[in-house]
Parts: structure tokens; C-alpha cells; sequence
């Protein structure tokens, strides 16, 4: 049966406008007794004016709407309604409803089929292209690019052997780097071998404790030599030259070093990036490749985002509930309904302790840390859905929300439970873990959490406590010391400043809302890791246009934004030494599918690869534009 589905928004009334939807049936029976579900990030709020419909239900993304009562669509019929009182206007052609289906009377469901968002009519035909065609100013594919090179170029090997005298473990390092670039390149030449063979060239190891941890330095003549004073050096070495192979074996415009130097350092010891599994999971192997791109630009942190409202994502054997309730939506689920993107059907999944054993180890011999993320105490909707103990009964319900529309979705610090919960869960994550770090979240709580909990306010009274804020900030408190006594330094959102805030001694905070709350946790004493929206989050749009894919609250992110922003560059002398290094934020509720993940990553990605490691004078957007062309996908 063909059904769609037209969205159409108009600013009237002030100040978010209103949301046109227009159902189609193009089929072949009339279609009585159903109800329509929509998915969609524009929502609909509690106050609304609506014609044409009601809604029957909503929980964060997730609307069902009834027509008016006696609606029968023939074939070639329609059904319009129209709705004003929305969360905010739309961005982009993505923000009306991504997903539609009908549910019948018999709970039959049929899929509709759904159209973009339109605004006005004269929308260009084609966004405006993403990258300038670029120059080159060496003939090298290298990214990042180094901070010192001085080479001249020539034609490239067939292949590189190790030379006579190379350890076990350099060997075993240049085949794990030859086996990197084939995950990610499965159908290109191999670039390492043991033995000489016929147009190979010979890559010699050598010592040189002067150089920094993961620094290194190849010296090109007939045989290579890559120096370094650590294995990690060592493997960056290495990734080098493969880049370096890697486009001379795919592009003619790049060569390869005949004789000169490269040596080179990264500019920040925490270049990371992280990746939400929640509002949208990603199966093991998909994991896995992400972690396999951040190896091969020398990214060395992986924050793996496993909790959200949306879903838990990690097996915790003492609260099984956790997977088997929390880890899937579906419309059958109540406390677990569709969220963007999906459809009626149960969907979702985890990672088994074994796999996320796995991928430490996998990201381990990339030289990449994995850092877990468990939301607390906002984005729980997900934890409380599958562990109702831990809701406080004579909560009122729907008391309160955060933006993204989730009733009273949030760890309750009154309730006792609570906190027996929480350490059993460090305690399992924290043996699968072995990173320094551990990161609790802490952003978006709502503004009055917990105001209306019996529990919470007998807790406030005891302690002091005042408002919402102070509150969390208290919560927080609590779970870092669980987190020290582990030997794990304390990592979370911005707002775990608020209310107080934690200790700044063993805690990083992440800067994500403005680059200037970045400085003014450093003026609190705190370690920052800088990643704004308004450079480093990959959902969103990369660029004004109606057209373009992602979210829009921090406003267009084009890939030259991303790639010129100096994260320090604010920073007062002598506040830098609080700015730890810079992050992407791969958040996944636009992304339903690998090509929207592909479209929205990369190149920004890269880009922010390169602002971590190569120094703001060495930089170079036409050249970057040039090379990135090279990049693995998903």
C-alpha cells in the first residue's frame, strides 16, 4: 500500500511558526481506524493549538496522533492537519518527521513514506560544494601534516620490507599498520612486507630517546630509517609512511619522499573523539572501523558514549534488566518507544562484556584509549525504564523535562538504590576499562529535577542543598569519589560546574556549549578538553543551506569553520596549561543510516584530526582540501 507523507512549515504564528502535515493514500483500500506516529526533532509541546488531528501520546521525539473521529481516506484521499505550539522553528529540510507509519485497529502497521520539509519556494537545486578544489604545497597525501618536513619527491616503491636486523616487534608493528590500512582500504596494494622483493625499499628502525613520546622522525635515502623513542612513535611513523604510499598508489598528483626528513610531534596529548551509540546503535564491527579511522589519523582517545535516554548500550551482569529493557525501542515497548529515525518494530542492541573487551584491545594496538561513558544523572530515561526501583513513587510525574523533551529522566539522588546501582556498575565497567578516565556525563539536567521528589527534598534539607543545581553538583560529588577510590580520574559535560561544582583536582571537563565556557572552567581551576558545537560536533549542518543534512542549534559547521578553529587561541597565557587537547562529538540522532553518517563525519573529521596534532602555523586549508579526498569512510 502506498502512503506518504508532506510536511510543509510556515513562520506564522510568532515565534516558532507552524507544522503542516498532508497523509496521502495512494492505495488501492480505504484506510479507516488508525492512528499515525510520527518521529520527528521539531516536536510538538504539552501547550499546543492543533486542527485537523490529536495527539494521543508523545515522549520526547516520538508523536502518535489520531484524526478526528469518523475519518475514512478513500483511495486518492487525504488528511491534512496543522499544529503550532513547537519546541522551536526548524533548521534544515531534516527537522519535520523522519519516519511515519499507520497502526490499524488489529495493530498492523504500514509503513509511509516521507517527505522533506519545505519552506519556501526558492530553494536552490544544489547546496554550494564543501570543499574548494585545493593546492597542494608538497606532492605528499599525509594527514595530519607533519609539524616539520623537508623532502624531496620522487617515484614511490612497490612496496616497503623490513630491513635486515628488525626486531619481532617492529615487524609485528608493520604488519599491524599494513593490516590497519587494509581494513580500511580492502581492495588497495599492500604497502608492508618482511622480505626484499624487486622495486621494494628497506625500512630500518633506530632509537633516539630525544624524541617525544609519540613523536618520530624518518629519514629518507635509499633504505628508510624511522626513529622514535616509543613503540607509539614508532606506529605514528609508520602510519605516515603508509599515508604517504597510500596516495601515491591511488593518485597521481602525490609522490613519495626520495631522501630529506620528517620529524614530528603532536600538538596535543588528548586528541579524541567520541561516538553516541545510543540515539542510534552501531553494531560491533561498525565500532570497530570507527576506532580503525581514528587510528589512522594518530587520534588517541575514543569516547565511547553507551548511555543515553534513548538506550543502554553496555551488558551489566548484576542488572540484566538493563539490556533486555533498555537496550530497544519499539511501539510495543512503553518504556521504550521510537525515537528519530526509527519505525514501529522492536530495534536496537549492546555489547556484550566480551565485545567491549574486544574493542579496548583493538583499540589498544592503535595506541587509542577507550573511555566509557554511563549519563548520569540527566539522560537516564532509558535506566529508569528498566529498573523502575530507582524512581521515587510520590515523584509527580511529568514535573519536569530537558530539551529534548524526556519526563523526569533523570538519576534520583534521594532514592538510595540509586547509588548502589551506580558503583556496581563502575565496578563491572571498571574491569572491562582500563583507561585512566572515566566520563559520568552531567550535561542537560533539567532546571527544576527533582523539585517534586519527596525523597530528593527530605536529601536537600539534610545537606543543605539548594535547587536543582546544587543538587547534581552534590550527586556528582558522590560519584567521583567512587570513581578516585577506583584509581579513575573523573571526566564529564560543562555543567558539572554548576551548582558549586566538583573538585577541579582529577576532573576534566568538557567544553561543548560555547568555546567560552571552555576558558571559564579554566579560570575555575579545571583540565578542559575543548569540543563546541560550534566546531567539533559532526551532527551538525555544514553549511546555511535549506538543503543541507543535521541539526542546527549551534548553527552551520562547514568543514572550513571546523578546520580553522584554534581552540587555545582565547585562552590567556597562563590558563593553556588547563586546555588538555580537543575532541569531536559524533552525536547520532540524525544519523539513521552509514551514508548520513558519512555525509555529516567526514571531511570534518580529518579536520579536526589535524588541528590536533599539527600546529597552528603549519596548518593549511587548501592543502588539507587537496588531500582529504583520501579519507576512509564507515
Amino acid at each position: 500500500m502506498t502512503l506518504f507523507l508532506e510536511n510543509a512549515w510556515s513562520p506564522a504564528p510568532a515565534p516558532d511558526g507552524s507544522w503542516t502535515v498532508t497523509l496521502h493514500n495512494l492505495g488501492e483500500e480505504e484506510l479507516a481506524n488508525f492512528t499515525l506516529s510520527v518521529t520527528t526533532i521539531t516536536r510538538i509541546m504539552p501547550e499546543h493549538d492543533i486542527v485537523g488531528a490529536k495527539v494521543l501520546r508523545r515522549v520526547a521525539n516520538y508523536h502518535e496522533l489520531a484524526p478526528p473521529e469518523g475519518t475514512r481516506l478513500k483511495a486518492g484521499d487525504t488528511w491534512r492537519f496543522s499544529v503550532s505550539g513547537l519546541n522551536r522553528m526548524p533548521f534544515h529540510r531534516n527537522d519535520a518527521a523522519k519516519t511515519a507509519w499507520i497502526t490499524r485497529a488489529d495493530g498492523t502497521h504500514l509503513h509511509i513514506q516521507v517527505g522533506d520539509l519545505i519552506q519556501h519556494p526558492d530553494i536552490p537545486s544544489l547546496p554550494p560544494p564543501r570543499l574548494p578544489e585545493g593546492k597542494l604545497t608538497l606532492p605528499f597525501a599525509l594527514m595530519p601534516w607533519p609539524n616539520q618536513i623537508d623532502a624531496e619527491a620522487g617515484e614511490a616503491p612497490v612496496i616497503l620490507h623490513a630491513a635486515d636486523g628488525t626486531s619481532l616487534a617492529d615487524r609485528r608493528l608493520m604488519l599491524s599498520v599494513d593490516d590497519l590500512h587494509t581494513r580500511l582500504f580492502p581492495t588497495a596494494r599492500k604497502l608492508f612486507q618482511l622480505g626484499e622483493a624487486p622495486g621494494s625499499r628497506g625500512l630500518a628502525f633506530a632509537e633516539d630517546a630525544g624524541l617525544p613520546t609519540e613523536g618520530f622522525r624518518l629519514d629518507f635515502a635509499e633504505q628508510i630509517t624511522l626513529s622514535a623513542s616509543t613503540e607509539a612513535g614508532r606506529r605514528y611513523g609508520l602510519i605516515a609512511l603508509a599515508h604517504m604510499l597510500h596516495g601515491a598508489f591511488n593518485d597521481p598528483q602525490f609522490r613519495f619522499p626520495l631522501s630529506g626528513t620528517i620529524e614530528d610531534a603532536p600538538r596535543y596529548d588528548w586528541r579524541g573523539s567520541h561516538l553516541d551509540v545510543s540515539r542510534h546503535f552501531w553494531s560491533f564491527e561498525e565500532v570497530k572501523r570507527v576506532v580503525d579511522i581514528l587510528g589512522w589519523y594518530r587520534m588517541n582517545i575514543f569516547h565511547w558514549h553507551l548511555t543515553d535516554d534513548e538506550g543502554w548500550r553496555a551488558e551489566i551482569r548484576a542488572y540484566p534488566q538493563l539490556t533486555a529493557e533498555g537496550a530497544h525501542r519499539g511501539y510495543d515497548s512503553p518504556g521504550m518507544l521510537p525515537q528519530l529515525g526509527d519505525g514501529p518494530e522492536k530495534a536496537g542492541g549492546y555489547y556484550t562484556q566480551d565485545q567491549m573487551r574486544d574493542l579496548v584491545a583493538h583499540a589498544s594496538g592503535l595506541g587509542i584509549e577507550v573511555m566509557p561513558e554511563i549519563e548520569t544523572p540527566g539522560h537516564a530515561a532509558c535506566v529508569l525504564a528498566a529498573l523502575p526501583f530507582l524512581v521515587d513513587p510520590d515523584e509527580t510525574p511529568n514535573s519536569y523535562a530537558p530539551v529534548q523533551g524526556y519526563p523526569n529522566n533523570s538519576w534520583n539522588p534521594g532514592v538510595p538504590e540509586t547509588f548502589t546501582v551506580l558503583e556496581t556498575i563502575i565496578d563491572e565497567l571498571c574491569e572491562i576499562f582500563p583507561a585512566r578516565y572515566f566520563h559520568i556525563g552531567g550535561d542537560e539536567v533539567a532546571k527544576n529535577a527533582w523539585l517534586e521528589s519527596p525523597k530528593a527534598r527530605i536529601l536537600m534539607q539534610r545537606e543543605g542543598l539548594s535547587g536543582t543545581f546544587e543538587l547534581q553538583s552534590w550527586f556528582a560529588g558522590r560519584v567521583k569519589k567512587m570513581l578516585n577510590a577506583r584509581g579513575k580520574v573523573m571526566v564529564g559535560w560543562n555543567e558539572l560546574s554548576h551548582g558549586g561544582g566538583v573538585e577541579p583536582e582529577d576532573t576534566i571537563l568538557m567544553a561543548w556549549e560555547t568555546p567560552e565556557v571552555g576558558i571559564e572552567l579554566a579560570r575555575q581551576g579545571y583540565d578542559v578538553i575543548m569540543t563546541p558545537g560550534q566546531a567539533y560536533y559532526m551532527d551538525m549542518v555544514q553549511g546555511p543551506d535549506w538543503l543541507e543534512n543535521g541539526a542546527g542549534w549551534a548553527g552551520p559547521v562547514p568543514p572550513e569553520q571546523t578546520y580553522q578553529y584554534e581552540a587555545e587561541g582565547d585562552f590567556p597565557d597562563d590558563l593553556r596549561g588547563h586546555m588538555r587537547g580537543i575532541q569531536s562529538c559524533i552525536w547520532c540522532e540524525h544519523f539513521t543510516t552509514t551514508a548520513w553518517f558519512n555525509d555529516l563525519v567526514f571531511p570534518r573529521l580529518p579536520a579536526i584530526a589535524e588541528a590536533a596534532w599539527t600546529q597552528k602555523e603549519n596548518k593549511d586549508w587548501q592543502r588539507f582540501a587537496a588531500q582529504v579526498r583520501l579519507h576512509p569512510t564507515l
